[in-house]
């Protein structure tokens, strides 16, 4: 269930009333408990008890380490599987609170209330949970549907433009791999503002949603939501490593052009639709310097890749502006063409 929450949160509350649950655990960052709990508080009409538990910002805390402090923290609580999990946050928060969610006791409910634009339009829906490991992007996690996610659109004013481009990333992805009005209707966006995003979001939840509905466990359909994430995940890593972290949709951007580039030289599109995918992303995204990590580097992290079967690398890849296809193996030298070609960018 995805609802858009009006000023009240009157959906909010009368989900908790139908499904009282035992005590409430509010998962937050720093960022989230300053700009958007205060809401949340302010407009939540309920007797049951709650905790606040709050976690530093950014995915390098999405380890193991606070796993374990989380799971703790929780018994320490007495929390029963009758209590509900709130994740209020963006994709960190809600892959973070879904995953100890699904494992503590072996599951107790959670909901998501997304606050970034890259939370609404993508890491809340689906119910992919994940923490990382030895800097591999979501190498251990769940497949868990929340009870429900929730929606409060003026979440988006609280963010650094940073923030709402790295979701926007996702939003024009969704467009790319099935919906070439909705991609056009995207690249049309002048200035990348809040109130210039939002009559889209819908759409792009949308689309994720009925993906997912399709191939809950990613076994055929869902993988083409990984467009640009292949590429995109490694280099994420590579940077996280490093100790130099990029923001996921600034990852996924790169992925993208270096994977539409792929789809070329595997004559899936032609080089026009190629340059034309390719000189709209670079409209909303700044060019990445990749030159500190070698073309093998980035393919033995590739490796890792979750759609990866039988030591092959498998991509999602682009049929057209709208349509995609999925599990195609690609030859090291077209990846490594995609990467230099990137590199070389003006």
């Amino acid at each position: 269930m995805i609802s858009i929450l009006d000023q009240d949160f009157s959906q909010l509350n009368d989900f908790l009333t139908q499904l009282k649950p035992t005590q409430l655990l509010i998962l937050v960052d720093e960022n989230t408990h300053e700009y958007c709990l205060p809401t949340l508080l302010e407009n939540l009409e309920t007797e049951i008890p709650f905790e606040i538990i709050e976690i530093e910002a950014g995915e390098e805390l999405k380890t193991l380490e606070t796993a374990t402090q989380l799971w703790e923290i929780l018994t320490e609580f007495e929390t029963d599987r009758k209590a509900l999990m709130i994740n209020l946050g963006g994709g960190v928060i809600t892959d973070m609170g879904g995953f100890i969610a699904s494992t503590y006791k072996r599951g107790i409910p959670f909901i998501n209330i997304p606050t970034t634009l890259l939370g609404m339009c993508d890491a809340s829906i689906g119910g992919k949970t994940g923490i990382d490991h030895q800097f591999l992007k979501n190498i251990i996690g769940t497949f868990a549907h929340p009870e429900a996610i929730f929606v409060f659109p003026e979440f988006l004013n609280t963010l650094p433009f940073e923030e709402l481009r790295s979701g926007f990333a996702e939003m024009l992805k969704h467009g790319l791999i099935t919906d070439e009005k909705h991609w056009n209707d995207l690249i049309s966006i002048q200035n990348l503002t809040p109130e210039n995003v939002f009559p889209f979001i819908e759409t792009s939840m949308k689309i994720k949603q009925n993906v997912v509905e399709q191939d809950f466990a990613e076994q055929n359909i869902r993988k083409t939501l990984n467009f640009g994430h292949t590429i995109g995940h490694a280099l994420e890593s590579l940077f996280l490593l490093k100790g130099k972290p990029i923001m996921h949709g600034e990852a996924v951007a790169l992925g993208m052009i270096c994977e539409t580039r792929i789809s070329m030289l595997q004559d899936l599109i032609s080089e026009e639709t190629s340059d034309t995918i390719i000189s709209n992303l670079r409209k909303f995204f700044p060019h990445i310097n990749v030159s500190a990590f070698s073309g093998e580097e980035i393919l033995n992290l590739m490796k890792n890749d979750k759609k990866n079967s039988h030591g092959n690398i498998n991509f999602s890849l682009l049929t057209e502006i709208g349509n995609s296809i999925f599990n195609c193996s690609v030859p090291a030298e077209n990846i490594k063409n995609s990467l230099l070609y990137y590199q070389n960018m003006p």
